[in-house]
């Protein structure tokens, strides 16, 4: 039978709608009573779990949750979305794979980490290049875990006003203690740039010293994501405040011919010269490479041309790559 303690974390994640901490309890009851010998008991409560899981992915897309509006200023403060995402639509060197995957796991199994007086990975810091799956991987998390995806929108949190941006970093911030979710900081080096840079001004300071006290005192179950393309930039104070700092890298040649092999798989036909493909897709970012399979695909189809041919790829890898350089 369950345990006080897991009594009481079912009865939280039931009152906070955690799904996923209630499962992974439910899950913990069960492996005990499969230790302790009661094999039929266990196995119901699995089979209970399986249909649980199924019927949550069947469901569809959950309703939003609606979002507390002090005098509407959440509303120009945070956009909302739904992501379906899955870690498996994601093309990722094996290192970093791992380091997602992990995430997602200890998220699954908060109530078991807890136990053990340890808290899950919640704050993360994303870095590398543009287009290299910094923001798509947060969107993955929210999928993963069924949750919804807050972008916390800068242009309307800065302001030139003293004092305003650091009121309004306090709203979101009182969101991410109130409603669970993704909480993604993109371009992070806006709010989170080095102190006593000669560029530097007296609000800047102040909101980032105000970030600082805000991320220390948050112990929420959201999970809280910053992402930036410039890490150099950021003040070295607030690295510690991260649970983890995962680096985002251009794809290596074997990775880019994977995305194009992904990419193509609906219209290629029996290539032989991916490598030379990858080769031409050599410092561009997965998102350039990606655009570059889409191009040549839609000018396939407004041509009317019956097969795309590699010499139509490269003539997009070759166009996308000179936008990119301009």
């Amino acid at each position: 039978m369950a345990s006080a303690q897991q009594l009481k974390a079912l009865l939280k994640a039931y009152a906070e709608g955690d799904q996923s901490h209630f499962l992974a309890v439910v899950e913990q009851v069960a492996a005990h009573e499969a230790r302790a010998g009661h094999a039929k008991y266990s196995q119901e409560l699995e089979q209970l779990i399986s249909l649980a899981k199924r019927r949550a992915q069947t469901v569809g897309e959950p309703k939003a949750i609606p979002i507390a509006q002090p005098k509407g200023e959440l509303v120009g403060l945070l956009s909302v979305a739904y992501p379906k995402q899955r870690l498996s639509d994601m093309i990722l060197p094996p290192a970093l794979r791992r380091r997602l995957v992990r995430i997602i796991q200890e998220q699954r199994h908060v109530g078991r980490i807890r136990t053990y007086g340890l808290s899950p990975r919640r704050k993360v810091l994303f870095v590398g290049p543009p287009g290299t799956g910094k923001t798509y991987s947060a969107a993955v998390l929210a999928g993963e875990l069924s949750l919804p995806l807050f972008v916390v929108r800068l242009e309307g949190m800065i302001t030139k006003f003293m004092g305003e941006t650091a009121a309004k970093l306090r709203l979101i911030f009182d969101n991410i203690a109130s409603v669970r979710g993704i909480y993604l900081f993109d371009e992070f080096d806006s709010i989170g740039s080095e102190r006593g840079l000669k560029n530097d001004v007296g609000e800047i300071r102040r909101v980032l010293n105000s970030f600082l006290q805000f991320i220390d005192a948050d112990d929420s179950q959201s999970l809280i994501l910053a992402a930036t393309n410039h890490p150099e930039l950021l003040d070295h104070a607030l690295f510690r405040r991260f649970d983890d700092v995962i680096e985002y890298q251009l794809p290596t040649q074997e990775t880019a011919k994977e995305v194009l092999q992904n990419r193509l798989a609906s219209v290629k036909r029996m290539w032989k010269g991916w490598d030379k493909l990858a080769q031409e897709s050599a410092d561009m970012s997965y998102a350039d490479i990606v655009r570059a399979c889409d191009d040549a695909i839609k000018s396939m189809v407004i041509n009317n041309k019956d097969n795309l041919t590699e010499a139509d790829v490269l003539e997009s890898l070759h166009e996308r790559k000179s936008i990119s350089r301009s």
